[in-house]
């Protein structure tokens, strides 16, 4: 939050009922706290959306663990200001660091993530992992970045990708069965996140499950220089290139298993092997 202070405006925090100190913080540093049920990232967020005033203009979305470069909130201030109304996104340079070093290799980070959008014209895709913001109109690109430097605990991270790795899998099983409206930004020549989105469903996915983990840590690690990142990098490569990868294959196989095994349909296994209730 004292990142964006220079930018001014209002801070809004949506909160799904935290047990520390959050609400009294962002309370104390100016936010306005709106209070929601948990589902996911992207329906939480557009819950949020819903609730901004009229006069709001310019959204920035961020997450609790990120921070923005001065360098971009002096962009986001000159920028502005002097765009036109066909201008409805903005893109911006997203980095990470993890256990207090930048990863700069691996073929990741900077990504350009679509986090600034007019009001109204912006919607997140209605997915349960990896969402992004949609826009119709023109989008800019601003070269300032957004840092993710979540200071928790090794052990906080692994608990919160074995979550994410199950959500990912809903996301997988919906593509082959199709029980939710398939929203995605997946499409070639359409922005990184689209690239990268269509070459993961129509690639990626269509190789063995397990093997494309390894695959996929090896391009990431060999061919685009992670060993490069230090210690610290090498535990990130594998841990969010290979294991985390395989967690999902093996998640997804477990799943599958349990269907045939049952004779149930995908929405009754998700919600019987990862405790995920499909709510319409």
């Amino acid at each position: 939050m004292a990142s964006v202070a220079p930018l001014g405006g209002r801070v809004v925090v949506v909160d799904s009922g935290s047990t520390d100190r959050t609400v009294e913080i962002a309370r104390e540093l100016g936010a306005t706290v709106l209070h929601n049920p948990w589902i996911n990232y992207a329906r939480q967020f557009n819950w949020g959306l819903d609730q901004l005033p009229e006069d709001t203009g310019w959204v920035l979305r961020l997450d609790a663990d990120e921070v923005v470069s001065p360098a971009l909130v002096a962009q986001i201030k000159d920028t502005l200001p002097g765009l036109g109304p066909e201008v409805e996104g903005v893109t911006i340079g997203r980095r990470m660091a993890f256990l207090g070093r930048a990863i700069r290799h691996g073929g990741l980070f900077p990504i350009r993530v679509l986090r600034l959008f007019r009001r109204g014209k912006g919607r997140c895709e209605d997915r349960w992992m990896d969402e992004h913001i949609k826009v119709a109109g023109k989008v800019i690109d601003l070269p300032g970045e957004i840092l993710d430097d979540n200071l928790n605990s090794l052990t906080w991270w692994t608990a919160k990708h074995n979550g994410y790795a199950s959500r990912e899998v809903v996301d997988l099983l919906n593509l082959e069965y199709r029980f939710m409206d398939h929203d995605s930004v997946a499409a070639l020549g359409s922005g990184q996140a689209g690239v990268k989105r269509w070459i993961k469903e129509n690639v990626y996915n269509g190789l063995p499950g397990g093997l494309r983990a390894f695959v996929y840590f090896l391009y990431r690690y060999v061919l685009r220089l992670g060993f490069l990142d230090g210690r610290e990098g090498a535990a990130f490569h594998v841990l969010q290139g290979f294991w985390y990868r395989y967690l999902v294959d093996a998640k997804l196989h477990e799943v599958k298993s349990y269907m045939r095994s049952h004779d149930v349909d995908a929405v009754t296994a998700i919600n019987h092997v990862l405790g995920i209730r499909i709510a319409p």
